[in-house]
Formats: structure tokens, C-alpha cells, sequence
């Protein structure tokens, strides 16, 4: 219960204060009172308010303190207005999550700040999440602080004329965080699934705040999608499993039928976006019983739409996956070569030009791209699974 608190009372405390480190040590004193104070006193009628008050008032003693006193007068008047009853600012969660996704952020230090302040999660949590030590993320966290504080007014809500700018940052902060949860790109594990929860989450709490925005539930269908799949990434060992190898039994049905009903209805309320193409493209593929039996057309036209619309080379790498499983491997890898000036010795291209290759009936040269896709990749994981395909190719002959 504490924990879905805490996001809504620092949204208050945030607005209240406009400071997020001082809101967010006003939350954790505020939290520590209530876990040794309810167990023992009873838990209060009006939770929410019950910690707004304490946290307030941790400010304001703060702020009346000889250090800070010249500084934040003018603040303790503020503060002294805040009553003990304040009822929960529906968009105070929601300014937070603008705050903390703002574009003067790199998307490191975003996506580290809302772990932090929205989702909860202490600095060692999200130090191990990005194998980082827990002073450099600590140093980190404070860096994106001080680059808030320095700001006018960081926490409000955005004005209508930069608010699709601001929501399409939180957007991509999500994004960012979901994928790096979901496939790791440095480490040894597969997935690293508390980045990916929270990011699921979070999308969630968005939704539940902007209902009718198509976007903001083909982010969460998408994931949701993406997400029903992780039981069969990993094998017994945790050495990771490709899509065509999962057992889809293992999906999470309700999941898959979740961001289905998710995606079909945002698609129908008007100008289609990324996130609701992603997550149409993730709906073909949770639907269909095997790789062979997927609609493979219509992932081609997905792709077109959305290579047109974003211009990013990674999406012209998977329509090439696509178009190879329509019109042949020979087709895909012609439309691979157009990317070698985009994606410059990028592994991913190497991986799916040894895919394609070896589709094509040329095992050697397959296993050469395969190694060097293995050399390129800084997730050990899927250095593992690359070098496996190489061994195999090699040693073995093709499948």
C-alpha cells in the first residue's frame, strides 16, 4: 500500500515545493513514520492524507531551519496553507512522471529518476538493474536533480502548446525502460524483469490518468504483447530462447488478449502512431500458433507503415525479416544492403543478415556474420545464443 502511495503524496510534495530531493527525503521520513506508527497506533482513515500532512510538515520544518531560512520564506507560507485533509490530486502522479521524463534529461538519468521518485525503487535497486555501482548511480540521480532545480518550474503540468513534445518524452522513457527490462542490452541474464514490471506499471498508472489517448494504450498494449512472452524467452539454464524456438504455450494469454482488445480499440479513434503499430506488429505475432503460420503480409505492410513514419533504420531491419518470409531471403538481404551505410558494423545487422544467409542456403558465410554479430553484441546472453548458432553452422551443417 506504501508503495502505491508514495508516488501520489511526492506528487504533492513535488508541486508544493517545486524541489524533488526535499520532497522526496519529506517522503521517506513520512514513510518510516507510518511503517513504525500504524502497526502500533492503527492505520489512519485517510491514508493518503495522513502522509501529505507528515510529509508536509517535514518540509516546512526544513525550510524554517537557519540554513535554509533566507531562502524559503516565502515557501513556509506556502506550506502553512497545505492542510492535513488536502484530498489526492488526481494529476499529481502524473506531473511527477512529466517532471522526471523532462527533455532536458538524457534518457539515462530520466529513466533512472522515475525508477526512483515514480516507481520506488531504491538507488541500489536501480544500480544493480543497470550494473552500474551504487555511487555512480547515486551520483547520477543527483546530477538529474540539481539539472531539474536549475530549471523553471520542471513539475507542472505542460502547456498545451508543448504538452504532445512532453507526453511523447514520458512515452519514450517508458519505452526505453520496458525494452531495456525486457532484453537487456549489457549483462548475463536475459531479461531483467523488474525494469520491465515497473515499466509496465508506470504505463499502466498513465493509462488509468490519460484514457482516451491512443498512444498512451499502444504503449501499454504493446508491452502488455511483448511482455505475455517472457515465460518462453529463457530456457532451463536461462540461455535465451529466439521466438521461433518459444513454446507459445507458455504465453500469458490473458496478457496477449489484454493488449489485443488494447490496441484494436485505440487503432479506430483516429491518427495512428508508433506505439499502436509496434503493438499491432506484437499482436500478429502473439496470434499466430508458429512462425510459420504467422501472417507474414501483414507484418510487411506493418513495417511499411512504420518505416515511413519514423525513418528509423532498426524498423527497416525487422521489414527485412519480413519481406524475406514473403518473397524470399534473397529479397530481404537486398534490402539489408541499403542499411550498411545507416547501421555501420551494428550488430543487429549482422545477426539478421546471418539469419537471412543461411536461409538463403549459405551456411559459412551465415556463420561469419553470426560471429561477427556475437563480437559486436555487449549482452552476454545473446553473445551466448550467436556463438551457439556459429558452432552449430560450422560444425554441424544447417538445420
Amino acid at each position: 500500500m506504501l508503495r502505491d502511495l508514495a508516488p501520489q503524496v511526492l506528487g504533492v510534495l513535488v508541486r508544493r515545493s517545486g524541489d524533488l530531493a526535499d520532497a522526496q527525503d519529506a517522503l521517506q521520513e513520512a514513510l518510516l513514520a507510518a511503517a513504525t506508527q500504524w502497526p502500533e497506533r492503527g492505520m489512519p482513515d485517510d491514508q493518503h492524507a495522513w502522509l501529505v500532512a507528515v510529509g508536509r510538515n517535514k518540509l516546512v520544518d526544513r525550510y524554517r531551519s537557519e540554513a535554509a531560512r533566507r531562502r524559503r520564506e516565502e515557501l513556509v507560507a506556502t506550506m502553512d496553507g497545505v492542510g492535513a485533509g488536502d484530498a489526492p490530486d488526481s494529476d499529481d502522479s502524473l506531473l511527477l512522471l512529466f517532471g522526471c521524463c523532462h527533455p532536458a534529461l538524457t534518457p539515462a538519468s530520466a529513466v533512472a529518476l522515475t525508477l526512483r521518485s515514480v516507481g520506488g525503487l531504491t538507488t541500489a535497486e536501480i544500480a544493480r538493474a543497470f550494473l552500474v555501482p551504487e555511487p555512480t548511480m547515486a551520483q547520477r540521480l543527483s546530477r538529474a536533480r540539481a539539472t531539474l532545480r536549475s530549471l523553471d518550474r520542471p513539475f507542472r503540468m505542460p502547456s498545451a502548446d508543448d504538452y504532445d513534445d512532453r507526453l511523447r518524452a514520458v512515452l519514450r522513457v517508458l519505452y526505453l525502460m520496458f525494452n531495456e527490462g525486457y532484453a537487456s542490452t549489457t549483462g548475463a541474464a536475459v531479461a531483467r524483469g523488474d525494469l520491465s514490471v515497473e515499466a509496465l506499471r508506470l504505463t499502466r498508472t498513465l493509462h488509468a490518468r490519460l484514457p482516451a489517448d491512443p498512444e498512451v494504450a499502444g504503449l501499454l498494449a504493446l508491452a502488455l504483447l511483448t511482455d505475455a512472452r517472457r515465460p518462453a524467452r529463457t530456457g532451463p539454464h536461462g540461455e535465451l530462447v529466439a521466438l521461433p524456438d518459444q513454446d507459445r504455450a507458455l504465453w500469458d494469454r490473458a496478457m496477449i488478449d489484454e493488449g489485443v482488445v488494447l490496441v484494436e480499440d485505440a487503432l479506430v479513434r483516429g491518427a495512428v502512431g508508433e506505439y499502436q503499430l509496434q503493438a499491432a506488429i506484437a499482436a500478429v505475432h502473439d496470434e499466430a500458433p508458429s512462425t510459420d503460420a504467422t501472417d507474414w503480409p501483414q507484418l510487411l505492410a506493418l513495417y511499411g507503415l512504420l518505416e515511413r513514419m519514423t525513418g528509423n533504420p532498426m524498423v527497416t531491419l525487422n521489414r527485412a525479416v519480413a519481406l524475406a518470409m514473403v518473397h524470399g531471403p534473397e529479397a530481404g538481404l537486398a534490402l539489408l544492403a541499403t542499411l550498411d551505410d545507416r547501421l555501420p558494423g551494428h550488430h543487429r545487422l549482422a545477426a539478421v543478415r546471418g539469419h537471412l544467409l543461411e536461409r538463403a542456403g549459405h551456411p559459412h558465410e551465415a556463420a561469419d556474420q553470426l560471429l561477427a554479430a556475437a563480437r559486436g553484441t555487449t549482452s552476454l546472453a545473446e553473445r551466448d545464443y550467436l556463438l551457439l548458432q556459429v558452432a552449430r553452422l560450422r560444425h554441424r551443417g544447417p538445420r
